[in-house]
């Protein structure tokens, strides 16, 4: 009889502690407090390609092909949603000309730390954005490229290798 006693008050109290303990509410990520109204989106011009691309704190773009249409305008908006500030994980959008060599110009990229990672007097580069850090947002807006295939990355020193793409104009 003793011994069903311990037990009961034993699982009685770790029921209590259960219930007792104290949980933590997580957050939901993007979720916003923000009112939201019915009013419907602006239509984007038809003359121009609009593209947002965001980058992390694991070193990714959200992207790794863009396609774009010829003869349009080209607005690029870069998001960095991760955390960390823009001196220990900066990024930028660098599109490159045709032919460019990427790893050749990421090496060449890191002696430019005060030109935000861009050689000074370079022909390689079509267009790019500043370096941004943790909530920032950079836009760039140039006449988009014959049409083909180039390469795109961000030249902060050693991110080229993961966060490169396709840039592709049809």
């Amino acid at each position: 009889m003793k011994a069903i006693k311990y037990v009961l008050v034993s699982i009685y109290s770790c029921a209590i502690l259960v219930a007792c303990g104290g949980k933590e509410e997580k957050k939901k990520e993007g979720f916003s407090y923000e009112k939201k109204t019915s009013e419907p989106k602006k239509a984007v011009a038809d003359d121009i390609n609009d593209v947002v691309i965001t980058s992390n704190d694991l070193m990714k773009f959200n992207k790794s092909e863009i396609k774009v249409k010829a003869g349009k305008k080209v607005k690029i908006t870069l998001k960095h949603v991760g955390k960390l500030d823009k001196k220990v994980m900066g990024h930028n959008f660098v599109l490159l000309k045709q032919g460019v060599d990427l790893v050749g110009f990421g090496n060449k990229a890191v002696a430019f730390a005060d030109n935000g990672y861009i050689p000074e007097g370079t022909e390689d580069v079509i267009a790019y954005t500043k370096i941004i850090g943790a909530g920032e947002t950079a836009v760039v807006e140039f006449d988009a490229p014959a049409p083909g295939e180039y390469d795109f990355l961000c030249s902060f020193p050693g991110h080229y290798s993961m966060m490169k793409g396709k840039f592709i104009v049809e």
